[in-house]
């Protein structure tokens, strides 16, 4: 009798671990849905959770995005709709709702009909958006915001060297002035390699050798998985970039993790002088003027970056841990069962999202068009950062 009993409490327990398992991973699945753009543009409105039930399975987190349609992956409620359209074709031919019947059979016997709408759709938007585009940049003066808000979707491929150069506050709203801007701060790039860079050894302190030499270890270890960003050039422009930044930035000095913030930089930037995709690239194609100039500009946008979190790279990097502690607050109020899993499992939020603040996600959601979800991740972070 005894032993039944503990069969019963073991199965009972696996059960609710495995309950709490699936929700988890259910509340990662949600985490990358949002990340990859799927219910972005929008905001996600957190609440304090009240009248918890006494049934924790039926409890679900209490968040709501304020444009669900706008969500255009596998969701579960997607997939709902569709089983319920499914299962109302094998009703009755003498159903009441015969004409809804022959609607829904027809939808699932047609779905490239659907396709051929939703793509028709899709362009349509597009060529909206990239004229809205075209009206906020054509302007004497850019309006930060709007731009901002456009952006939020996504930018055109085209337009995401100048937009961002504008977001990030590189580039002047003002575009009398935004090319002598850019022309004087590329020559202050070459300037600060020439005079910190472009040295003996002889001439840099013994913490600058062995900075410079951590850095010519990090760079081949960069997006090690692209073939461009072994190439010989890409990295020696890497180097120039968080060396020159590490310099004139003593308080941190170089940390591992920016080199991953440099690189989206470096391929939105690139992508103005060389077709194609990002795995026919060659530095060898560009003019020695080019690379500098792409240099200075991802030098200047990571510096406009970094400046409002730095104290993520200081000692101690009081900023990463201070953003963990609100991440574990965070998951606590809106998730207590997985809050209170974690805590019984001995998983401390240090341990797997020190790297996610620390690389800003770059790591995480890395993908072929990775630099498009940089942004998508970057805005999500900045929120995060400037509320806590």
């Amino acid at each position: 009798m005894e032993n039944s009993n503990d069969e019963e409490n073991k199965q009972e327990n696996k059960d609710s671990t495995a309950t709490v398992d699936s929700r988890f991973n259910q509340t990662l699945r949600n985490v990358q849905g949002l990340l990859k753009g799927r219910s972005i543009p929008g905001k996600i409105l957190l609440s304090q959770r009240v009248d918890l039930p006494d049934n924790p399975n039926l409890y679900s987190p209490p968040y709501e995005r304020s444009s669900p349609l706008s969500d255009t992956g596998t969701s579960d409620h997607t997939s709902e709709t569709l089983e319920e359209e499914v299962r109302s074709t094998s009703k009755p031919i003498d159903s009441p709702n015969e004409n809804e019947l022959k609607l829904s059979t027809l939808r699932v016997e047609n779905p490239s009909e659907e396709v051929r709408k939703s793509s028709t759709s899709a362009r349509a938007t597009d060529s909206a958006r990239v004229m809205k585009f075209n009206k906020v940049l054509s302007g004497t003066m850019v309006i930060l915001d709007k731009l901002r808000e456009l952006a939020w979707s996504g930018v055109p491929d085209y337009m995401r060297p100048t937009v961002w150069r504008l977001l990030l506050g590189y580039a002047p709203p003002n575009s009398d002035r935004r090319e002598g801007v850019l022309r004087r701060k590329r020559l202050e790039y070459l300037d600060c390699v020439s005079q910190y860079y472009d040295i003996p050894d002889t001439d840099r302190s013994d913490d600058e050798v062995n900075m410079l030499r951590q850095i010519a270890v990090d760079c081949p270890r960069t997006v090690p998985d692209v073939p461009f960003f072994q190439q010989q050039q890409v990295q020696k422009s890497l180097e120039r970039i968080l060396y020159t930044w590490a310099i004139r930035h003593p308080a941190s000095g170089y940390v591992q993790g920016i080199n991953d913030l440099v690189t989206p930089f470096l391929v939105v930037f690139l992508s103005e002088h060389l077709q194609g995709g990002i795995d026919n690239w060659s530095m060898s194609d560009l003019s020695s003027e080019k690379i500098s100039n792409i240099e200075a500009d991802c030098y200047w946008c990571l510096s406009k970056l970094l400046d409002g979190m730095q104290d993520h790279y200081t000692f101690a990097q009081p900023g990463i841990q201070r953003l963990v502690f609100k991440l574990k607050e965070l998951v606590r109020r809106i998730d207590e069962p997985v809050s209170s899993h974690m805590e019984l499992q001995g998983l401390e939020f240090l341990q797997f999202a020190f790297r996610w603040f620390n690389c800003l996600l770059i790591r995480e959601v890395f993908s072929e068009n990775y630099f498009v979800v940089f942004m998508s991740a970057l805005f999500i972070m900045k929120s995060f950062i400037n509320k806590s």
